[in-house]
């Protein structure tokens, strides 16, 4: 059976859950990665009210849809970050952000995420996708000189506040899906091998693979899935084209605004950019991935009610089932 292809619905959660639902089906994916704001999900009702889960399964059922994960990536992010400011009011709900005191942000974000995996449980899903903030991401341009001890009290401080979350995904059966992303504890190769280190490698919590962010810093995101193997939950399919060689573009963006030709890079439309995607999906078979794969549309440059449709008519070409051997292949001819 060919695996599912959902829609992440973050980038359309200015949209009615069901208008979303609607598009969706229409266009033929088969589910959807729901994300935990706008009206989509809302975690607190979720763990208060049972009729509010039912209420969404039965919206999905009515357009002939499923789910298979849920993401929290804006809670998320704020159980680690430093500093706290007013990027995360602007993205957190306003029972998360409170009076604004940084270490009462986190902690209440931190406490959402709990619940975040039990409402997951209740809407019968076993995987919640997400950020994870970061204390030392801002320490990362090198200058003043920093500290080992430093960059050691960050992932430190990433696993004490992120194991006690990681006991309630186990106690509930859910796993956690970091998306490997700039502004996180873990943000390219090393870095995810450190934050796994650093949570004694712990099942409960893997990895979204998401390769967007992978070309734009000359990461491969093939070699990623076979050396992460045992820990890519989730797959997510968002593309990115490099636009650097000029003299004048670079690489960090230059604070400009997406969809703005003088940046080194942008996201595109998913078969529009520099993501290998022919060799992503054989690696995915090589590896035995079976899970949904996940379209996560964000070109600011295209009508995304074009560029939804177009995406999973590419992913779906694409993304073929693997030959029963292919994954024994896979890894005789990579290691």
């Amino acid at each position: 059976m060919a695996r599912p292809i959902t829609l992440f619905t973050g980038q359309w959660a200015d949209l009615p859950f069901e208008e979303v639902c609607r598009l969706a089906s229409e266009w033929g994916y088969d589910g959807l990665e729901i994300a935990c704001w706008g009206d989509h999900f809302e975690v607190d009702k979720a763990v208060s009210d049972d009729s509010y889960v039912e209420r969404k399964l039965e919206t999905l059922a009515k357009y002939n849809l499923k789910v298979w994960a849920i993401s929290n990536h804006l809670v998320g992010q704020a159980v680690c970050d430093h500093p706290i400011d007013q990027r995360h009011q602007g993205i957190l709900p306003a029972r998360i952000w409170g009076d604004g005191e940084a270490e009462g942000v986190r902690q209440r974000a931190a406490e959402e995420i709990k619940d975040t995996a039990r409402a997951a449980r209740k809407l019968g899903v076993d995987v919640v996708v997400g950020f994870t903030g970061s204390s030392i991401w801002h320490t990362l341009a090198m200058f003043p000189p920093v500290p080992p001890e430093m960059i050691e009290d960050g992932y430190r401080d990433f696993a004490e506040r992120w194991n006690p979350i990681l006991d309630v995904f186990d106690e509930v059966g859910v796993k956690f899906a970091h998306e490997v992303h700039p502004s996180e504890i873990a943000y390219d190769y090393w870095t995810t091998k450190r934050a796994l280190e650093a949570i004694g490698n712990r099942p409960a919590f893997g990895l979204n693979w998401d390769p967007s962010h992978f070309v734009w810093q000359e990461l491969d995101p093939v070699n990623f899935i076979f050396d992460f193997a045992d820990r890519i939950y989730h797959v997510d399919c968002k593309d990115a084209k490099v636009r650097t060689g000029d003299g004048r573009r670079g690489r960090l963006a230059s604070h400009l605004p997406w969809a703005d030709m003088r940046r080194g890079w942008d996201f595109v439309s998913t078969g529009h950019g520099d993501v290998p995607w022919e060799d992503c999906f054989r690696a995915l078979n090589g590896i035995g991935y079976n899970g949904p794969i996940s379209i996560e549309w964000e070109d600011a440059g295209m009508d995304r009610l074009l560029g939804a449709p177009e995406a999973l008519q590419f992913v779906r070409r694409l993304a073929f089932d693997a030959p029963a051997a292919a994954f024994d292949a896979a890894f005789s001819s990579s290691s």
